[in-house]
């Protein structure tokens, strides 16, 4: 059966248990993909993963809603979502989907894990006709329909953003001034032996499109000088921002159990939530019907000494710096 797209000129507008699943330009115009997810929960290790199930079913290969951005602000002031009571930033391979998925078992909370439509948004600014106004309003009504509630006992949104969104940081301080945030990172050796083997799309230069983690002129170089020099400038960035803006800095060794010290009072959880939270903390965060496997001194021992003396040169210094910094919220806590 041929695809049928429900236009913005029907009559119903009402957009319940509908969700964003992409915004683009077309025409120079913002326009906003929906999909039907009804009550359904969001459990899977990343957005993407519930888009790709949510696709299946058949009612969705039948009918789709394409509209302006428009009727995302007017959806917002029609039923204002959830706003987010906690952003993760993070370094990548570190935790951050462990720490989505332990807080994704709780019935009081949801939790968008990387959503396309929000991080298309957020970088709007480099291709896009949006003023600095009009973006932060798309922002601020792209989450209120992802943090729309699924039933009476939800709460609480908390956001993981994608690694390379802390770039984005202040523009989300301005949108959501109230909201704490942690930045999640991990000795750097591991991050970079990890994307040597499986790199991430910040990792490979102009994938992702326009990116400060890119570096004008900046000559070819061998995976591991390239993936070196690039999370040196991640993890530089969020200490700088840190510096500027506060936010609690989490270092990976101290999960799982930080859900029950420094993280429970972000994240508004009693006794019995971080008990329930932390049953997860035993599976594969990625691949949920795994255990969990520590892999840190595996990677460290695989590390080529091309890879070592590069992270040793680019990382290791901003990552000191963050450790330095975390060190002195624990001492001041």
């Amino acid at each position: 059966m041929a695809s049928l797209k429900v236009h913005e000129q029907m009559a119903d507008k009402d957009m319940r248990g509908w969700l964003p699943i992409r915004a683009w330009l077309r025409d120079g115009e913002w326009r906003v993909d929906w999909c039907w997810f009804g009550e359904q929960r969001l459990t899977q290790p990343f957005y993407r993963d519930e888009v790709d199930l949510a696709l299946r079913l058949p009612f969705n290969q039948a009918f789709r809603r394409d509209t302006p951005l428009a009727t995302l602000l007017d959806w917002q002031a029609a039923r204002p979502g959830l706003t987010p009571s906690a952003l993760i930033f993070h370094a990548s391979r570190c935790g951050s989907t462990l720490l989505a998925q332990m807080l994704a078992r709780l019935d009081s909370h949801i939790v968008l894990s990387e959503p396309p439509p929000l991080d298309q948004l957020l970088r709007a600014h480099y291709a896009s006709p949006l003023s600095g106004a009009e973006q932060q309003a798309a922002i601020g009504a792209m989450l209120s329909a992802l943090g729309q509630r699924r039933d009476g006992r939800t709460s609480r949104l908390v956001v993981k953003l994608d690694a390379w969104n802390i770039h984005e940081l202040p523009l989300l301080r301005r949108c959501f001034p109230d909201t704490p945030w942690l930045f999640l990172y991990r000795d750097p050796l591991e991050i970079a032996a990890s994307h040597l083997q499986q790199p991430g799309m910040h990792m490979v230069p102009g994938l992702i499109g326009e990116s400060p983690l890119d570096l004008a002129n900046e000559a070819p170089a061998p995976r591991e000088e390239s993936i070196a020099r690039r999370l040196g400038r991640l993890l530089q960035t969020a200490a700088e921002l840190h510096r500027q803006h506060g936010g609690l800095l989490l270092n990976y060794n101290e999960l799982p159990m930080a859900l029950g010290g420094r993280l429970r009072a972000m994240f508004g959880l009693d006794a019995g939530q971080v008990a329930a939270a932390l049953e997860g903390s035993g599976q594969n965060a990625k691949r949920p019907e795994q255990a969990f496997a520590a892999d840190a001194q595996r990677k460290r021992d695989g590390a080529s000494t091309l890879l070592r003396e590069s992270v040793s040169r680019w990382a290791e210094a901003p990552y000191q710096d963050l450790e330095a910094l975390r060190l002195q919220q624990l001492c001041s806590s």
